[in-house]
């Protein structure tokens, strides 16, 4: 059965660090789950400074969703899932689910895009206690600021939290880093 970490933290926290330094724990057999869409300039250099510190012998697949199918492909041959990053995942999510209209939506709407993203959770979830494999997953702490001043910032916010509290109560480890430091929470 597989192991679960999740790293949470804030902005540049070092969390990919952290989860990268204990991902070459499990050598080269790491799928490494990038999140992230390169929609601008600004996200394409991140996306390149994220790929230049991670290990390249290390396989990559490029993916916000469906995450339990590459699970489920991969987990018998690889030893580790490296996820980066869970909020990401839900904004990436997000936007696919409202095809990239944020401005109209209904309260009916954010509900059926939160079960939505939930059941994707939970399937992703399941296939890593059933893989042979670990995952470490990365997720940010988005709900320590000030609320925010729209609607759609507030439903990631809250869809965030809720995730993250999800993920938290089935992962065997959960780390925050602060500063570059984690610390152990569970």
């Amino acid at each position: 059965m597989g192991k679960c970490i999740l790293v949470t933290g804030g902005a540049r926290s070092g969390k990919s660090s952290f989860s990268e330094k204990k991902a070459d724990s499990y050598g080269n057999k790491v799928v490494y789950i990038a999140t992230a869409v390169p929609f601008d300039d600004e996200m394409k250099e991140r996306i390149k400074k994220h790929k230049e510190s991670r290990n390249p012998k290390w396989m990559t697949v490029e993916s916000y969703k469906n995450i339990d199918e590459i699970i489920n492909k991969y987990g018998q041959d690889y030893k580790c899932f490296l996820l980066d990053c869970i909020t990401v995942m839900i904004t990436n999510q997000l936007l696919e689910f409202f095809h990239y209209d944020v401005e109209h939506f209904s309260v009916d709407d954010c509900d059926k895009a939160e079960n939505h993203i939930k059941e994707q959770i939970i399937k992703m979830m399941n296939a890593i206690e059933e893989s042979k494999a670990d995952a470490i997953l990365v997720t940010n702490e988005v709900g320590w600021g000030i609320v925010p001043d729209n609607p759609i910032s507030r439903l990631f916010r809250d869809i965030s939290g809720r995730i993250n509290q999800i993920i938290a109560q089935r992962a065997e480890e959960v780390y925050l880093t602060v500063s570059g430091i984690p610390v152990r929470i569970k």
